[in-house]
């Protein structure tokens, strides 16, 4: 009887995905929004992210006084960053 030993799993290493890495979309904290403000343009624009999620980044944002609310690939950060900017939030600048 001989024992055989399992195949060894890969493990998938990258060195990099040619983009250099993610880019990181933060809402800073400011004085004119209101958390459900902040909430809703969340919720609109970032996908995964509903209403009460966005009211916990906005106590994030408050409490922090800044929250990354995504990254990823840089057009989506670009489009992402433009749109929440378009709702009037205090956005950092996009960073990798």
């Amino acid at each position: 009887m001989t024992t055989a030993t399992p195949p060894r799993e890969r493990t998938r290493r990258r060195s990099g995905s040619g983009t250099g890495g993610a880019w990181r979309v933060i809402v800073l904290n400011d004085d004119h929004n209101t958390f459900e403000g902040v909430a809703f343009a969340l919720a609109q624009t970032i996908p995964g992210i509903d209403y009460d999620r966005g009211m916990a980044f906005a106590n994030k944002i408050h409490s922090s006084g800044h929250a990354m609310v995504w990254s990823g690939h840089q057009e989506l950060a670009e489009l992402y960053h433009s749109q929440l900017e378009g709702y009037g939030l205090t956005m950092a600048p996009l960073e990798r």
